[in-house]
């Protein structure tokens, strides 16, 4: 084989085509077969290298952002690193807004792609730092505020390559569960699968009101994602289900006891 036909000319096509693996092992029923995409597999670290991909391209393509124009962005951890990664590739700065609950780890992350941080307090969760976003945005107009929780390219990417990579591999499936976040990855491909198959059943995860599971939210909290109700969140939805901090850790620890994968909660309360 050729070296060019092996390789690719950028990091950023390697984002999307991430594998399916059995984790039946899991399951609470010998009848039910369980398998999990390994979103870890994109570049990046998480399924989020996909929406900020995305949305950079979008702006871009739209004259919204240019080279050397600051992007502007709210996040709780695996947007912002997929964000600042990208912008270090394209030639922007930008600043992240993030709960000053998240972890170390994911501060230093940001600062290796040379991003700015500013904290927003911890009590306020992740609407506290779109809130702050909001604000500053206001104040700076000149900045480039992608917004994921408005931006249509967050769903989109969605329908347009996660959705039909599970269809692809998975053609007989009957239910996909995600966390409720953004809910951009609820909505693309949850109106990609009901498109394929009216019966599948789409199902949202949410932590209980007043607990926190890092990346997910209560829509009964106040804020809905704005993408959700462009995309009818509602009549894509099947149901929701409430999953607690403690059993998302649990199940977090099973897939790596159990499966060798290493995970976030957020995934671990999908499989819960």
């Amino acid at each position: 084989m050729n070296v060019a036909e092996r390789t690719s000319s950028s990091v950023l096509e390697l984002i999307g085509n991430t594998p399916l693996v059995e984790v039946s092992q899991l399951s609470p029923s010998a009848d039910v077969r369980l398998f999990a995409k390994l979103e870890s597999q994109n570049p990046f670290g998480s399924v989020k290298d996909r929406i900020a991909n995305a949305m950079i391209k979008r702006a871009y393509a739209t004259g919204r952002l240019v080279k050397g124009q600051r992007i502007l962005e709210p996040s709780s951890g695996n947007t912002g690193i997929a964000l600042a990664a990208i912008a270090r590739i394209t030639g922007n700065p930008i600043t992240i807004l993030m709960p000053e609950s998240v972890s170390i780890e994911r501060r230093q992350m940001l600062e290796v792609f040379g991003a700015e941080i500013i904290l927003t307090p911890g009590t306020e969760g992740s609407n506290g730092a779109v809130r702050r976003a909001e604000a500053l945005a206001a104040e700076h107009p000149e900045w480039c505020f992608l917004h994921q929780y408005s931006n249509e390219a967050n769903p989109r990417v969605h329908y347009e390559t996660t959705g039909p990579e599970i269809w692809r591999d998975c053609p007989h499936i009957t239910h996909f569960v995600a966390g409720l976040g953004t809910s951009g990855t609820l909505m693309g491909v949850g109106r990609y699968l009901k498109e394929q198959n009216a019966d599948v059943q789409i199902v949202a995860v949410e932590p209980p009101l007043g607990e926190l599971v890092e990346g997910l939210r209560n829509l009964d909290e106040g804020y809905i994602p704005p993408v959700f109700e462009l995309w009818k969140g509602r009549e894509i939805l099947d149901r929701k289900r409430i999953v607690r901090p403690r059993e998302s850790i649990e199940m977090t620890r099973r897939l790596v006891r159990e499966c060798g994968i290493f995970a976030g909660i957020s995934s671990g309360a999908s499989l819960a």
